[in-house]
């Protein structure tokens, strides 16, 4: 879909509730605003992709598109203007990270009953938003999640236990997908069958996330401290600290193209970084080390066979200042550019 075609801007920036909801979940969705809040970075061939499939996607919900843009230098915003005049485009004029992309888009937008949170590279797939919020409507849920397909259009393992010091060995020694099927060992949740029912998870990707106005409310904006990474991490499990639960819907479906993390040394030093950090914020510093020694374990093991993303992430995760600064967009730059010194 590119800007000149006419139906984005009619269909897209701006959706209406249907006059007759045909089925249960419809009418739960029925009059309830939501605000899609999408962060921008250099997006802008993303972004009609992204365009063409929300106004099925939030088919029977009265919605608004808010995006954010954090200094792109190829015309995001314009590609967003164009697309949808009805969207509200809000330029930070600076890179401050995910969470300020997200928290700045909220801040602008009008009274609402939940927060889309989406990236530039998420497609919905039909009636995805209109199952979220049926789901979201359940006493004690305060987010919901829906079942991610990768381009290939095979499952991405998108929900996650609470990090532990002991998921995180295991992890390090015997490997992440092997260890995700037991649940006191594995972070990721790798068995298949876990993705075919509701169920409730410590937290999950954040490149899809529904979030009701009551737990948002509760919880406060998103962490702006990691820039990028870990922030979902963050945001879930304070939810869950105050009563809040993550819900996985397997009948939501969205697809994740997916990209940045595995092709940057950069953000693959600044991901482990930042799982150290929330971690240590979290437990205390005693229990911090020990994860942060598992983390160095995991890369470790990974430089010995020979993977070249793990040398610059190793690098990072044993330099003391890399571990105390806050988190930037030169923190990427300098750990892709010389191995994180």
């Amino acid at each position: 879909m590119s800007p000149a075609e006419p139906d984005a801007g009619d269909r897209a920036g701006h959706g209406r509730p249907q006059d007759s909801p045909s089925d249960g979940a419809e009418s739960a969705a029925h009059l309830l605003t939501v605000v899609v809040v999408v962060v921008m970075f250099n997006s802008a061939d993303l972004i009609p992709g992204l365009v063409a499939s929300l106004a099925d996607g939030l088919d029977g919900t009265d919605w608004l598109l808010v995006a954010v843009d954090n200094s792109s230098t190829d015309g995001s915003p314009d590609v967003v203007r164009v697309l949808l005049p009805a969207a509200v485009v809000v330029e930070t004029g600076r890179n401050a990270g995910y969470s300020a992309g997200i928290n700045a888009g909220v801040a602008a937008a009008p009274t609402h009953d939940a927060v889309l949170v989406l990236n530039p590279d998420v497609r919905l797939e039909p009636g995805c938003v209109t199952e979220l919020l049926t789901v979201l409507a359940e006493p004690g849920v305060g987010i919901a999640v829906p079942r991610l397909l990768d381009a290939d259009g095979q499952l991405i393992l998108s929900m996650r236990r609470e990090p532990t010091v002991t998921r995180a060995y295991a992890d390090a020694l015997v490997g992440a997908s092997r260890v995700g099927r037991y649940p006191s060992l594995g972070e990721v949740v790798t068995d298949h069958a876990a993705y075919e029912m509701p169920t409730d998870t410590d937290w999950a990707e954040g490149s899809t996330q529904l979030i009701s106005a009551a737990c948002w409310a509760a919880c406060g904006p998103w962490d702006e401290s990691f820039f990028l990474y870990s922030e979902e991490t963050e945001f879930d499990l304070r939810a869950r600290d105050l009563g809040f639960a993550t819900r996985f819907v397997p009948t939501a479906v969205a697809t994740h193209l997916e990209g940045g993390s595995g092709a940057s040394p950069g953000l693959r030093a600044l991901m482990a970084l930042n799982r150290v950090r929330l971690f240590r914020r979290r437990n205390g510093r005693v229990r911090g080390a020990l994860f942060w020694s598992a983390i160095v374990l995991r890369e470790s093991s990974r430089v010995a066979i020979g993977d070249p993303g793990s040398r610059p992430t190793l690098r990072a995760l044993t330099n003391p200042t890399r571990m105390r600064e806050r988190p930037g967009p030169h923190s990427v730059s300098r750990a892709g550019s010389n191995g994180g010194a």
